[in-house]
């Protein structure tokens, strides 16, 4: 009975190393994991999203760039610098914010019922002002992983630093699966609900996407792409999205 217990106890340990070790190569592009990376532990992540929509000319196209660097204060809180947030829209790069992150893990997605983090955002940029405040779930099923975010967004706006005339904000929740096909390939789908408050007053069109996604691993380096199309008829918004994260741990 003892050897029996022991060489759970053994087993059960090295699934949760692997867990801590794999925690930073996220499974999802718009899905946050509850899991955080471990204390010490540095990565810098690559954002790439293209977003496209038919206008009045025809079909616009807009490049988002992200450069993130993530480090593991304990291990249970993440903090992470999105040192530029960028685009390029009508052929030309524009500055859109720099942000401050923090996500701090309160249970395990494996040993526990459900697995939860608190997620808190600070951007700031030229023309914008952002805070962000999320719930991040998640169940961990073998190899199947779900997780649920929920959170709310308020932005102020305006022509110039700290002259903010117009604010806004915004209730999104997110939705992943994904099932670990092996250890190097992760294939799974992501689902994204968003409404915007214009003047925290009126609500605007809600706006659904949903698609595919897949994640490759590597030694220290991970590549995770997701496919969104819009499944409500919202004019102003995307089409179609294709985000991939670029990612690599020390």
């Amino acid at each position: 009975m003892k050897l029996n217990h022991t060489i759970c106890a053994i087993l059960l340990g090295t699934h949760l190393i692997g867990e801590v070790a794999t925690a930073g190569d996220r499974r999802f592009t718009y899905v946050y994991e509850s899991t955080t990376s471990a204390k010490g532990e540095i990565e810098v992540e690559n954002f790439a999203t293209w977003k496209t929509r038919r206008d009045g000319s025809g079909r616009a196209n807009e490049f988002d760039f992200r450069h993130e660097i993530e480090y593991g204060v304990t291990d249970r809180l993440q903090a992470a610098i999105y040192v530029a947030d960028w685009k390029v829209s009508e052929e030309r790069p524009i500055y859109k914010a720099t942000a401050f992150e923090l996500i701090y893990n309160m249970t395990n997605p494996v040993t526990d019922l459900l697995g939860s983090a608190l997620y808190g955002e600070v951007k700031l940029g030229d023309q914008q002002f952002k805070l962000e405040g999320k719930i991040l779930l998640q169940k961990n099923f073998g190899p199947i992983v779900m997780a649920y975010n929920a959170g709310i967004e308020a932005e102020w706006e305006g022509e110039r630093f700290g002259h903010y005339e117009e604010r806004s904000g915004e209730f999104m929740e997110s939705f992943g699966v994904s099932y670990q096909v092996s250890p190097r390939f992760l294939l799974g789908g992501e689902f994204l609900h968003e409404v915007g408050f214009d003047e925290w007053q009126e609500a605007g069109d809600p706006v659904i996407y949903a698609g595919p996604n897949a994640s490759f691993r590597f030694d220290r380096f991970f590549v995770t792409t997701t496919a969104m199309v819009q499944v409500t008829a919202v004019k102003d918004e995307p089409d179609f999205q294709l985000r991939t994260i670029f990612g690599m741990h020390f």
